[in-house]
């Protein structure tokens, strides 16, 4: 990130909700206090620890990164994104251009804003499908390769990094799906860091789609040995298959997506159970199914109708939506990601006429 780049706009607003109880405020208050003293704590401990130049250094211009980041990306917290990996050398009158092109505007068209690495190739197509307005850009300062294309370049909604692993993690913390097209060894990274912060528990589940031109068979092969090698070897379990879908078909990844939010909205750890919002309530028969099939998700009690917390009175968007929660076990969420899928069939086959 450099420096001299301009503050965003629009500004950000403040996060708790102005019906936020005064208990709720004084906690957030105290909280946000003693982060910040922790902080200012490590600062101090670093020169007690007479720390080397280059690692303060690297220190210094994480934290600078990462704020200035925050801040590009935090007015447009509430819209949903996805990040679109692929090749920077892709040719516009490539077929996987052409499908992030579609991608990139069918998205943009539902109300999403797609993420890139804000280079050339599928991050450039589906900028372009998405539209200046619809796109937000993470670029990486590098020898070669990674000028940001003529969408996204100058835009506020731009961030270029020094380091990799700073806007890893923006495309990963900040969406809401990840889509990858064919590329390099890039594109592979990236495709098993999320596959892997999903797989541990690092990231909540969302929606990972491989999107391959028709007849290609870049992530076909990529699953064969998958298949084969990984959970041939017992490397990984069978449901872990779950947490990622290939398709030759753009409206079949934008449905993939789609479907994934139709009843399920987000999830959230609160003291030592999983909390999953939802768009409907799921009736006793669901529920009985649910602690039957997914029984081994539960490390004790049961899945159960719980009301709000107070401490997710920070999110007054989502505060009315039912919520089930459980003892999660950690460890399944390959199955974890199933029993997603299951929510969503039944609760919208049930109530058709409130999907979005």
């Amino acid at each position: 990130m450099d420096d001299s780049q301009p503050e965003t706009s629009p500004k950000p607003t403040g996060e708790i909700p102005v019906d936020a109880p005064e208990s709720f405020r004084e906690h957030d208050a105290a909280e946000r206090a003693a982060l910040l003293k922790e902080l200012r704590q490590t600062i101090d401990r670093l020169e007690g620890d007479v720390a080397a130049r280059g690692d303060l250094k690297l220190l210094s211009r994480t934290l600078k990164e990462l704020r200035y980041a925050f801040q590009v990306f935090r007015p447009y917290r509430m819209i949903r994104k996805v990040t679109v990996f692929g090749s920077a050398r892709t040719s516009p009158d490539h077929p996987d251009y052409k499908l992030s092109v579609q991608f990139g505007r069918r998205l943009a068209t539902a109300g999403w804003m797609v993420v890139t690495g804000a280079g050339g190739g599928i991050m450039e197509g589906a900028h372009v499908g998405a539209g200046l307005s619809m796109s937000m850009g993470v670029n990486i300062l590098l020898p070669f390769e990674q000028e940001a294309n003529f969408v996204i370049q100058g835009d506020q909604k731009l961030v270029t990094f020094r380091y990799f692993f700073t806007r890893k993690l923006m495309f990963v913390k900040e969406v809401h799906a990840v889509v990858l097209f064919p590329g390099g060894f890039g594109t592979m990274d990236e495709l098993f860091e999320v596959l892997t912060l999903i797989q541990t528990g690092k990231r909540d589940v969302i929606p990972i789609v491989l999107v391959e031109a028709p007849g290609e068979r870049y992530w076909t092969a990529w699953l064969e040995f998958i298949r084969a090698q990984l959970l041939g070897r017992q490397l990984i379990s069978p449901p872990d298959l779950s947490l990622f879908r290939i398709t030759d078909n753009v409206d079949e990844a934008v449905a993939e997506i789609q479907r994934f939010y139709s009843v399920y909205d987000s999830m959230r750890f609160i003291r030592d159970k999983l909390v999953l919002r939802l768009r409907d309530v799921p009736s006793d028969e669901l529920l009985e199914r649910l602690n039957v099939e997914f029984a081994s998700l539960v490390a004790s009690g049961k899945i159960e109708r719980v009301p709000t917390h107070p401490h997710e009175y920070d999110e007054s968007e989502i505060r009315h939506l039912p919520r089930i929660a459980f003892h999660f076990n950690r460890r399944e969420t390959g199955r974890l990601r199933q029993l997603i899928d299951v929510l969503n069939m039944e609760l919208a086959a049930a109530n058709p006429d409130e999907e979005d």
